[in-house]
Formats: C-alpha cells, sequence, structure tokens
C-alpha cells in the first residue's frame, strides 16, 4: 500500500533518510523556488524520478486543505518499529531510554507535534496504540516536520500492556494527569522514563493511569483546565530533559 508524504521539509527528510522506499515525488509545474530547485537537485542526486504536476493535481493528492507547498511524494507504508526491538536497541548501545507513550490521542497533527518534539528534544521512540489512535498519516509526517523519518514510532495492540513490557525492561513509567499529583521537577526523570500522556479530551484511560509508576501534573495558573496534548508532551520532554543535563553536569 502506497502512502502520500507533502510538504518541502517531510519529503526533504524522507529523500534523505530512505530514498529507496520512494516511488516518485511530484513537484509543481512551473514553481522556479529555491526550495523547490534544491529539493529537485537532491531527488535526481539520489536516483528519485521527478516528474512535474498541475497544482490542482498536488490539491488533490494531498487532500483538501493540506498544505503541500508544491511538493508531494509517494511512497511505501510507513515503517512503525517494534517494542522489543527498539528497547533491544537501546540497551545494546547503552542507552538511557527517554520515550513517549501515547494514550488514545487521535489528531493526527497533535501526533505529528509530538514525534517533532521527541526528535528535537532527544527522546529515543514514540509509542502508539493500534486501535482509537491517530496513525502516522500525510497530515502527522506534516506537523512533525520530517521527524517521523527519523524518530522510531512502535504501535502497539495494549498499551497498557505495553507499560508492564517498559517495566519489565527497567523502564518507569510517568503519567500526566489534570488532577492533584507532584510537578515534573518533583520526579526523578532523570533515569529510563516512559512519559504516557492521554487523549486530547479525556486524559488517561483509568486501566493506563493505574499501570504508571508515578503520575506529575503540569502546574498552571490561568484560567484554562488543561493544555494541548503536544504541548503537555513538549513540557515534559523538556523537564526530563533539563534533569538529565543537570544530573551530568553534576556527575563531570
Amino acid at each position: 500500500m502506497k502512502r502520500i508524504v507533502y510538504g518541502a521539509n517531510p519529503v526533504r527528510e524522507l529523500v534523505q533518510s530512505r530514498p529507496k522506499d520512494v516511488n516518485v515525488v511530484y513537484l509543481a509545474a512551473g514553481d522556479t523556488g529555491a526550495a523547490l530547485k534544491d529539493l529537485f537537485g537532491l531527488c535526481r542526486g539520489r536516483g528519485i524520478d521527478v516528474e512535474e504536476r498541475e497544482r490542482g493535481q498536488l490539491d488533490a493528492l494531498a487532500g483538501e486543505g493540506a498544505r503541500h507547498q508544491g511538493v508531494v511524494a509517494i511512497t511505501g507504508e510507513f515503517a512503525y518499529a517494534d517494542l522489543d526491538e527498539l528497547l533491544d536497541e537501546l540497551e545494546a548501545r547503552k542507552v538511557v531510554p527517554l520515550l513517549v507513550v501515547l494514550d488514545g490521542v487521535q489528531d493526527p497533527r497533535n501526533l505529528g507535534a509530538i514525534v517533532r518534539s521527541a526528535h528535537a528534544l532527544g527522546a529515543h521512540g514514540v509509542v502508539v496504540g493500534k486501535d482509537r489512535a491517530a496513525p502516522v498519516t500525510p497530515a502527522a509526517v506534516k506537523a512533525s516536520a520530517g521527524a517521523s523519518e527519523h524518530l522510531p514510532v512502535a504501535r502497539v495492540v495494549n498499551v497498557a500492556r505495553a507499560l508492564e513490557t517498559l517495566k519489565e525492561r527497567g523502564v518507569w513509567t510517568v503519567g500526566a494527569v489534570v488532577r492533584e499529583a507532584p510537578e515534573p521537577s518533583a520526579v526523578d526523570l532523570t533515569g529510563p522514563i516512559a512519559l504516557v500522556l492521554g487523549a486530547e479530551a479525556r486524559g488517561l484511560r483509568p486501566l493506563v493511569e493505574r499501570g504508571c509508576d508515578h503520575k506529575v501534573q503540569i502546574p498552571m495558573v490561568g484560567r484554562v483546565a488543561s493544555l494541548n496534548v503536544s504541548v503537555a508532551a513538549g513540557i515534559l520532554l523538556h523537564e526530563a530533559v533539563r534533569q538529565r543535563r543537570a544530573r551530568a553536569i553534576m556527575a563531570g
């Protein structure tokens, strides 16, 4: 099954990371901008077919309302990671895992934004559920600015069971909740950690929340009761990275 990737940055990252998976790249006919010229040269240098298409055709390929920036690529299915294999790889590299687990996040743009933040802040992977959750769609790839082509995204049948797997492998799970709980800075995030965030409206499901080793609440002073899940993920990831850097400095 083929999938669509659109947008200058996502397509560039795809071409650079997995050129053999790209069937063809379509560029807007008559567009002489520097970004598209650069992408054309990059594709030709990697032996990827490039064809011009009218913008109306690109609109139809990318989908209604999609901001494709005059670039659409046709490639193979998204290659999800296997959670156990990801953990094996981190163990072999002697890396202290920092993961993000998403419980029922259904907006692909939120998923993409979380993947983007996770990659930028040095996390090692994102775990998503298979059912009632957003897969890695073209909109998710676009929102990730191409980070989805670099950061492993593992897809699991059961998120609660995935938390058990993580704990069996020595990874502590930290769930984000909206009711009273310690602030993230009060919890040690320097060890093997998986940050667990719930769906946009309902938060963590009870079974998933009960499976978390720790709960944290992001302190807020405004009248809005909660944060967008992608913003919350970015805040928690930043705190985890801050703590890890501080510990590394103290260790000298």
